[in-house]
């Protein structure tokens, strides 16, 4: 068992306990944008956001879902012999655009070796016909569906700072009614936003615990060019916490986290081409390996100071 999989409970491994074996993601890029970009409730975005939304590693959406799946699939598969795979519709707002064009983008991911469908959206665009369609399909196809959710903090004037364009109250909206249709859910929380402190970080991790999400993947925030958030860099109007302090908010968030939710990342890979601010300058399974050696060393898990709900706090 490798040390991490004793520190909290990781992606990886979950994948294995499912599907019997090691399951690879396959990112599809379709030619979308969302609400707060194109003028529904924005025209900015959120201030952290670059053109490319966060499909960066993505093929082109010149190409068709099966080509994009199938060109990755096969690589993949000559590199680590996979079997099993995740479509995972990962660029702006999967769910935001008409439900007849979105039928025919996820019936081409039903496709060899494709157990799962995740699909990447924002909590406001969450919409019961969408959820019916995606209920028939696993019944139909015996493909499991999940959610990716951006919440990014629940801290909802850091949330007004960055422009959003939502609050905390559309994603518990969100994963309540998402849950009625019996999917997981994935949140993405950045961790040091410049506005957040470390109750915040807690209050991230209790939320997520409360409302019983499955799954968690943790950002650390990189900034880009021709982005709002860039140009409130370079002005110096925005100041970034310490890889330390990072390190050490991503090991309080977790031993606040339930130890049932599974940790998809602790930091994310960023692009570098026309970046300003990427992982402090450091690789990120560096900064990954040091936050297990610093749990280790201090003795510290996930789910070691989760004694907050169900009455536990006052027995």
């Amino acid at each position: 068992m490798e040390k991490n999989q004793l520190l909290y409970r990781t992606y990886s491994q979950y994948l294995i306990e499912k599907y019997g074996e090691k399951v690879y993601k396959l990112s599809v890029n379709l030619p979308l944008t969302c609400p707060n970009r194109d003028g529904k409730l924005s025209k900015g975005g959120c201030t952290f956001c670059a053109e490319v939304g966060t499909g960066f590693e993505s093929l082109s959406n010149c190409f068709s879902v099966q080509e994009q799946l199938t060109k990755t699939r096969d690589h993949i598969k000559k590199k680590y012999k996979a079997n099993k795979y995740i479509a995972y519709f990962q660029n702006f707002s999967n769910t935001y655009m008409p439900i007849d064009v979105f039928k025919v983008y996820i019936e081409e991911a039903v496709m060899e070796g494709i157990v799962e469908i995740a699909i990447s959206t924002r909590p406001d665009c969450i919409e019961e016909e969408y959820l019916k369609f995606l209920k028939e399909l696993g019944k139909r196809t015996g493909i499991e569906i999940s959610f990716e959710l951006g919440l990014q903090t629940v801290n909802y004037h850091t949330l007004n700072k960055i422009n959003r364009g939502h609050t905390l109250g559309e994603f518990i909206d969100a994963v309540l009614t998402i849950k009625e249709y019996g999917f997981d859910i994935c949140t993405h929380l950045i961790l040091n936003l410049p506005w957040d402190n470390m109750d915040d970080v807690i209050e991230n991790a209790k939320v997520i615990s409360a409302l019983n999400v499955e799954q968690v993947k943790l950002h650390a925030l990189y900034i880009m060019e021709n982005t709002t958030m860039g140009t409130e860099y370079k002005r110096g109007e925005i100041e970034l916490i310490s890889v330390e302090e990072y390190k050490e908010r991503v090991i309080t968030f977790l031993e606040h986290l339930s130890p049932e939710i599974v940790v998809q990342r602790l930091i994310g890979r960023a692009p570098e081409e026309n970046s300003l601010f990427v992982n402090w300058n450091t690789s990120w399974w560096k900064i990954r390996d040091e936050i297990h050696d610093e749990m280790i060393i201090e003795e510290r898990y996930q789910g070691k100071k989760a004694n907050y709900l169900g009455g536990k706090a006052l027995k």
